[in-house]
């Protein structure tokens, strides 16, 4: 089933608009278990490009799908160094003054 231009832009700012109301109302202290699932779902997506570019025809189908890939994969790569950098906020410092006391 192949979607024509005008239903495909639809489909795009429906989900678009959804996805900005959905992370709106989303308390700060969820971000992080949100964007490890949206890491997910971005990963999803990546391999989907992959199978679009695979699957291309001509160069304008190539190149499209080639910058889909590259915008994919810098999406993943830095949701997770995002994740593991916010990750690294919540465990101890070892230069606390804790050395200080007896065992």
């Amino acid at each position: 089933m192949i979607i024509d231009g005008f239903t495909a832009i639809y489909i795009f700012t429906l989900a678009a608009f959804t996805g900005y109301e959905v992370i709106h109302q989303v308390p700060v202290i969820l971000h992080t278990p949100l964007m490890s699932g949206s890491n997910f779902i971005h990963g999803l997506i990546l391999i989907g490009a992959i199978i679009a570019l695979a699957g291309s025809n001509n160069n304008i189908e190539r190149i499209i799908g080639f910058i889909s890939v590259l915008f994919a994969t810098i999406n993943v790569v830095g949701g997770y160094v995002l994740t593991i950098r916010m990750l690294k906020m919540f465990k101890p410092k070892e230069d606390s003054n804790y050395s200080n006391y007896p065992n």
